[in-house]
């Protein structure tokens, strides 16, 4: 479709690594994560992106909050946010993630099937995630996870961390007849990948595929630079939320200011209006990725 002036604002309301005495907003429980989906939809997120939680025991000592692929806390997730969407007259473009790391490959995939969101995160390659840990996504996963996308009508977010990455996508999608055009969320910032300068979305952005739509996060303090970098470049989507970013700001006395996911989305609807662009809804969002509405399941 030709390139339209709204930009898209995805809210990534957890993650699995972000904890509450980081940030104490932060949602674990289902309920939670339903609540601060609901909230974010009426600051303007068109697209909430979705972990789960659970508490467990790690090493002999039990975690609370902890990373989770359970397809019971993302079926009780999904489910109340479905719910609270209708009672509340609100709606958002459900994306779960299946970026599961330590987890077996079926794991990762089983509540795509099973809940049919309208989109779900792709992560084309493996990296030494911020140099500390392998953030795997095999090919041996990659190529399940392209034939359930295909299988389910479920909108991949190819999320892109270097040049790399733009190729392996694009061998995804000729290979499984993976729907084009592809829509690309680049996260710049990570340790070990790339710099979230603009400088370095604007060469990410010229190699983007023909007809790609796409999005832009920074982690931590590239946050705000790629916000502004994407809206310069003219980005389809501003992707925020507490999954990349916890720092709102600083006090006049130098003390750190946590951000709550609703006031991440409400900065970068203000910042989209100051550079001249339209909020999109999430039917606007689902006319501009080519989603199947099941905002009714």
């Amino acid at each position: 479709m030709a390139k339209t002036n709204k930009v898209i604002i995805s809210a990534c309301l957890c993650g699995a690594g972000t904890k509450k005495d980081q940030a104490p907003t932060v949602p674990y429980t289902p309920e939670e994560i339903s609540d601060q989906a609901v909230a974010c939809a009426k600051a303007g997120a068109a697209i909430a992106h979705i972990h789960v939680r659970e508490d467990k025991m790690v090493d002999g000592v039990m975690q609370i909050g902890y990373k989770s692929m359970s397809l019971e806390k993302f079926t009780e997730a999904v489910d109340l946010t479905r719910k609270k969407c209708r009672e509340q007259g609100v709606d958002i473009v459900l994306n779960l993630t299946t970026s599961g790391g330590e987890y077996e490959d079926q794991k990762r995939l089983q509540h795509l099937g099973k809940l049919l969101p309208e989109m779900c995160s792709f992560d084309p390659n493996t990296l030494n995630w911020a140099n500390s840990y392998i953030f795997e996504n095999s090919p041996r996963f990659l190529n399940l996870l392209a034939q359930e996308v295909v299988k389910h009508n479920i909108k991949p977010e190819f999320e892109v961390f270097d040049t790399g990455h733009i190729d392996s996508v694009m061998y995804y999608v000729k290979k499984w007849n993976i729907p084009q055009p592809p829509h690309i969320q680049f996260i710049m910032g990570v340790g070990g990948s790339m710099p979230g300068t603009a400088e370095n979305l604007a060469f990410l952005v010229n190699k983007l595929p023909e007809g790609a739509t796409w999005s832009v996060s920074g982690i931590g303090k590239a946050h705000m630079p790629m916000m502004l970098a994407g809206l310069a470049l003219g980005c389809d989507g501003l992707r925020v939320g507490l999954e990349d970013n916890i720092l709102y700001g600083k006090n006049p006395d130098g003390s750190k200011v946590i951000a709550t996911n609703v006031m991440l989305v409400e900065r970068a609807v203000e910042l989209t209006k100051l550079a001249g662009r339209e909020i999109a809804t999430a039917a606007d969002a689902r006319t501009i990725l080519g989603l199947e509405n099941r905002a009714s399941l």
